[in-house]
């Protein structure tokens, strides 16, 4: 077995062969990176050079270079401490660790970039592909000059994107995907004049969920800011309608009913979103908000992991018993799913929705950006600027 180094092939130990692992050439060095030591405010964030080099621990694993990333909410929320219970449970599920590895932690989730190092079992990708991928939170983020991937979670970028444009896509394509396809139901196939719901139709996932649904054929109603009522046109939405300009819940209920809501907004919402479904006709709906990380960091684990199961369970019997299904959704990385959101930005379908694009020196500012709210997109980080 061989592998590139610089200089041409050298044939890899033994050991390494056999076992199906491979160790990074530049293992031993570090690389640029944006870390936290400490979970809190923006003041958290700090630039260092000498992060780590990610490794390849495992043969399906792949290592790429970024070239762009982007920032969702979840990345406010790690920095914050939200969820750190369960995401360190993932990370060391049987606490074999005796000291806490949560930190320097890199947050991001989007990556596009180039195939640096492919583990011995990787055979879809070789070095030089550029791809894009959506890293799981329990993993190294990707505000960094490299990260590793799991190879099933990694896909060939869309050709008609670029690194910055493509880096907006694939946790909030996910997340919207989940939704959706895998717990909604929806598909190119079944959704062709479906009345659905957009509630937050503004951010990253509303504006991929409102292009992805009137691929498929839906009938779209997007709720959000009267100064993003010209982006939801421009996307497809068949009705805008803006929540701030009178009594929202009154608005809707005077529409035809929905056969599907996909709801970004969570809080008071759910209370009466669900009387807008048709009853007794398969109508469903689906909340990317909810309290599950919120039980365990406050219950623990086994105690926030039982509330979480009461909760839905109780809420879905409730609602099913009035002739509707009521569902949590989670983003679920996935390669497969990408191919096929790349299918469709490919054949202009969906199109990235940028808010802004910032420089990998810029990450503090992208983060105040983010966080000050009513983004029309997405929040680019361009790593190889040298800006």
């Amino acid at each position: 077995r061989w592998t590139v180094r610089a200089g041409g092939q050298v044939p890899l130990p033994l050991p390494f062969s056999f076992r199906g692992l491979r160790v990074s050439p530049r293992a031993r060095s570090a690389m640029p990176s944006w870390v936290i030591d400490r979970h809190g405010c923006n003041d958290v964030l700090r630039f260092t050079r000498d992060m780590v080099f990610p490794v390849i621990h495992y043969p399906n694993e792949v290592i790429i270079k970024v070239h762009a990333a982007s920032l969702n909410p979840i990345d406010l929320s790690m920095r914050s401490g939200y969820g750190a219970t369960a995401l360190n449970m993932k990370r060391d599920p049987l606490k074999i660790k005796t000291m806490d590895t949560e930190f320097p932690l890199t947050l991001g989730r989007d990556v596009s970039g180039v195939i640096m190092e492919c583990g011995l079992s990787v055979s879809y990708f070789k070095p030089g592909d550029e791809v894009w991928a959506a890293i799981p939170p329990w993993k190294q983020g990707t505000l960094s000059e490299f990260v590793v991937a799991n190879g099933n979670e990694v896909s060939f970028k869309p050709k008609c994107l670029t690194h910055t444009e493509a880096a907006s896509l694939p946790y909030v394509g996910l997340t919207a995907w989940s939704a959706l396809h895998q717990v909604g139901g929806l598909n190119q196939s079944n959704c062709g004049g479906k009345r659905v719901l957009v509630l937050g139709a503004a951010g990253g996932v509303g504006t991929f969920a409102v292009q992805l649904l009137k691929a498929w054929g839906a009938h779209v109603t997007a709720v959000c800011s009267r100064d993003a009522s010209t982006l939801m046109e421009k996307l497809g939405a068949d009705d805008v309608i803006d929540y701030k300009s009178g009594n929202l819940e009154q608005r809707l209920k005077s529409l035809p009913l929905f056969d599907f809501i996909l709801d970004n907004v969570g809080g008071s919402t759910e209370t009466w979103a669900l009387e807008l479904l048709k009853k007794w006709s398969g109508a469903t709906y689906v909340t990317l908000v909810t309290p599950f990380l919120i039980n365990m960091d406050k219950l623990g684990v086994a105690d926030g992991m039982l509330q979480t199961g009461v909760t839905v369970g109780t809420k879905t019997v409730k609602h099913l018993l009035r002739g509707v299904h009521y569902r949590w959704a989670f983003f679920m990385p996935s390669g497969p799913s990408l191919d096929e959101i790349a299918q469709l930005v490919d054949s202009g379908k969906i199109q990235p929705v940028i808010d802004e694009v910032f420089s990998f020196s810029e990450v503090p500012k992208a983060f105040l950006k983010l966080e000050g709210g009513h983004a029309r997109g997405k929040t680019v980080i361009d790593v190889v600027s040298k800006k």
